[in-house]
């Protein structure tokens, strides 16, 4: 078939093999933007964007189905990376530098898409050069044919032969090549043609394509095509001998696996024991070592599984690592409490001073052990703020006990699996952190301190809390089942002490399992006593002072007691008595004291090495004016007083409350108020009074919250002497809840609250009758400085505490 477009002339077989184009330039459409580089005499499928571009497709489809196709230049980076030397000559059209040799194409098929894009088949014809762009609506140039002649060389034959096999070699590699292309090769005699179409199908970089493309000397071309070939045969070559190397190996091993089973055989016949070292080894261990039966029929079943398993394979290290763990717990080893009584007692007064409610509780515990000998621990939680010992009397109770002494911080954490273990089914499984604690210990029957139950957590991972009613269950940890070891292991000899700042974040379920045993803040004389005894000595040590070189005196102690710490522990105060110390070190280091000086530090000493006072006590109001009335409060860091001040002003009957009060104590201040409404006449009060005043209650200081119904009769005190013009009487304090119907109810804190009074000048305290009980908590020499006042109702409170 013969078909004369724009001057030029194409004829075409059959089979659509171009047999001429006649000499010339022709306007011909341009497509410049597609990356896919066609080839004479090959079919392939484009994709078209742009509407431009689409327009311009349909319509050379509606004439002569011919395009020209220049594709753009490689970038810097692509070029840089070509293994070979080459110019790529480039011209610049529609702002886009293209390469000025280019494949005359025709348009086999277009296929139209719902996303908007056009999918054309084309046939490459003839290599053109672009001669120069041609102005339109329409990306168009003039191009012009480049001649190829069919070279017919000896050099030329070889080479396209050397080329020929090596695409077979790589055919013969790639399973995706159709064996239609095999035969067409070896079935076509143009040397140019068979070229052509091996750089088609090759799998080669975009440059390296165009550089072919570009290359119009057949002999070049080959050139460059045979050393693209003999890449690809090498890479192919390789991959080819790490396939071959994998195979190898898997089938020596699967070789070797069974020569070990016949040879595991053969020793089973002949009497002989096991070759695996491991196994060896293990086996040697439960010689030693006495384990209950159901763990040593696991271990044995496991031993089994690890004859047979390779041990180059992953299961055989979960095995190992599985019996490993069984072996290390200490199922039936236990350590022998010290049961003498009077010896633990020694001990823990050594370690620590007071507390004699929790020493009296760990005592009962070691006589109930000599009577039983069951072992079976008590679960006590010991609830108190930070710095009273909580951490460190466990310690000291596992010394007198003659116990070892395990910590766990459950402060965060949030995963079930840190209580009970990973399945073994995880990579890098571990029992959870109880079993790990006793393989630590060596024992069965250690003291397993729980830190900061208050503060666990839980997430999508599971709640660990849910996890430790199991471990703190009397009842049920004589079985306690990890998830790695899945096997019930006994727990009810360990001794478990947590511990907590506050109760109110541990779980119900999880509090009802432990005896609370709380510690309350340390009072002035107890911190004393313990700096003494136990602060000073250790910093002196810690600083490296010798003892005779420096003391404190105890009124040195009591400044920094009540000037520069505040708090119900004292770690604090030794972090200052810290201080001090190194202060007092650095004096020795520069000379200004002599080594054989012995300094006893005075309160002039502590100011001049902490300077001025970080706290100041509150005093009690020796002369206090109508409208106040002082109470006593309760916080994490020990007792206060606080200050209720009230006063009336032109109104209508309102009553304003501040100082950062929070929800129960407004409520417990709308009750005062209520109750002195509702009995105005008996507390001589005209009713005038309520509705053309306003009344206002404030607590200092504005910035500290303050909750809690106990100050609710001192809110009562501080309205009517407001009201009536009474005033408190001096050096009193009070503390207590009331009703809506003149009730004083109990309240908690008894013990800080009074010592926080006593320490700042308070002479009386009115309490709650059902308080009178809390005194016995109060040591003597606080008790017998104090006069105490106790009432059922408003008005026997009242009466203490107002003047008449």
């Amino acid at each position: 078939m013969a078909k004369s477009v724009n001057n030029i002339t194409v004829t075409v077989d059959d089979n659509n093999n171009v047999t001429t184009i006649p000499e010339g330039t022709s306007r011909v459409p341009v497509l410049h933007e597609s990356r896919v580089v066609v080839f004479p005499y090959t079919l392939t499928p484009l994709v078209i964007n742009g509407e431009e571009n689409i327009a311009m497709v349909q319509d050379a489809s509606k004439d002569d189905r011919l395009l020209a196709i220049f594709p753009p230049l490689p970038t810097p980076e692509e070029a840089e990376a070509l293994s070979f030397d080459i110019k790529f000559n480039g011209v610049k059209f529609n702002d886009n530098m293209i390469s000025t040799v280019g494949v005359l194409v025709r348009i086999v098929k277009i296929l139209n898409f719902p996303d908007g894009t056009v999918r054309v088949l084309v046939r490459g014809l003839k290599r053109i050069k672009f001669e120069q762009g041609c102005p339109g609506k329409e990306p168009q140039a003039l191009v012009s044919e480049i001649k190829e002649r069919n070279e017919q060389s000896l050099e030329i034959a070889a080479m396209v032969k050397n080329a020929t096999n090596q695409f077979q070699e790589i055919i013969s590699y790639t399973p995706n090549f159709p064996d239609e292309l095999k035969i067409a090769i070896l079935n076509l005699n143009n040397s140019v043609r068979i070229t052509d179409l091996i750089i088609d199908t090759l799998n080669i970089d975009f440059a390296e394509k165009l550089a072919l493309l570009n290359l119009i000397n057949l002999d070049e071309r080959l050139q460059l095509l045979t050393i693209l070939l003999n890449r690809e045969v090498e890479v192919l070559h390789l991959g080819s001998e790490i396939q071959n190397q994998v195979q190898t190996a898997m089938s020596k091993s699967q070789r070797e696996f069974f020569l070990r089973e016949q040879l595991k055989t053969i020793k089973k016949e002949l009497g002989e024991g096991s070759g695996n070292p491991d196994v060896v080894v293990i086996k040697k261990k439960l010689e030693e070592i006495d384990l209950p039966k159901v763990v040593l029929k696991t271990i044995n079943k496991e031993l089994e599984r690890l004859e047979v398993i390779p041990q180059a394979a992953a299961e055989y290290h979960v095995a190992y690592s599985y019996i490993n763990w069984l072996i290390s717990v200490p199922w039936n080893i236990y350590s022998d409490d010290r049961l003498d009584v009077q010896e633990a007692a020694k001990i823990l007064d050594k370690d620590h001073y007071g507390l004699k409610d929790i020493k009296q509780r760990i005592l009962e515990f070691l006589a109930v052990l000599q009577l039983k000998k069951d072992r079976k621990a008590p679960i006590v939680c010991f609830v108190g703020p930070p710095g009273v010992g909580k951490t460190s009397l466990g310690q000291s109770i596992a010394r007198a006990m003659g116990r070892e002494f395990i910590r766990m911080s459950l402060g965060g954490v949030r995963d079930e699996a840190e209580i009970r273990g990973h399945r073994r089914t995880y990579i890098g499984a571990l029992p959870g952190r109880i079993i790990q604690g006793l393989k630590r210990a060596g024992t069965s029957n250690p003291l397993f301190m729980l830190d900061e139950i208050d503060k666990l957590g839980n997430d999508h991972r599971g709640d660990p809390s849910s996890a430790l009613l199991e471990v703190l269950d009397p009842q049920q940890n004589h079985a306690f089942n990890d998830h790695y070891l899945e096997l019930d292991y006994d727990l009810s000899s360990v001794m478990f002490i947590a511990t907590a700042n506050i109760t109110e974040t541990i779980p119900p379920a999880l509090k009802d399992r432990m005896e609370i045993i709380r510690l309350p803040g340390y009072t002035a004389e107890e911190k004393k006593q313990i700096a003494k005894r136990f602060l000073v000595p250790r910093q002196l040590k810690d600083n490296g002072i010798k003892q005779r070189q420096l003391s404190f005196s105890v009124k040195a102690i009591d400044e920094i007691i009540n000037h520069y710490t505040r708090e119900a522990g004292v770690r604090s105060l030794e972090r200052t008595i810290g201080k001090v110390c190194r202060k007092y070190a650095r004096s020795l280091v520069e000379k200004t004291i002599k080594d054989s000086d012995r300094t006893l530090l005075g309160v002039e000493h502590i100011k001049k090495y902490l300077g001025v006072h970080q706290f100041t006590v509150d005093k009690a109001e020796t002369m206090p004016a109508p409208g106040t009335a002082t109470g006593m409060a309760w916080t994490s860091v020990g007792g206060t007083i606080l200050v209720v001040e009230a006063s009336v002003m032109p109104g209508n009957g309102n009553l304003k409350l501040t100082g950062s009060l929070g929800d129960v104590m407004k409520e417990s201040a709308e009750a005062a108020f209520s109750y002195i409404r509702s009995n105005a006449g008996k507390f001589k009060i005209r009713k005038e009074l309520f509705t053309k005043n306003n009344f206002h209650i404030h607590v200092p200081d504005g910035a500290t919250p303050k909750d809690g119904p106990s100050a609710g009769i001192t809110i009562i005190t501080a309205l009517l002497s407001a009201m009536t013009g009474r005033k408190p009487v001096p050096e009193l304090s009070m503390t207590g809840e009331i009703t809506l119907i003149g009730r004083v109810t109990a309240v908690g804190g008894i013990k800080e609250k009074v010592i926080a009074a006593m320490r700042s000048g308070i002479k009386t305290i009115v309490l709650p009758e059902a308080n009178r009980k809390d005194l016995e908590e109060i040591p003597d020499n606080i008790k017998n400085k104090l006069t105490f006042k106790f009432a059922e109702n408003v008005n026997q409170a009242l009466k203490h505490t107002l003047m008449k």
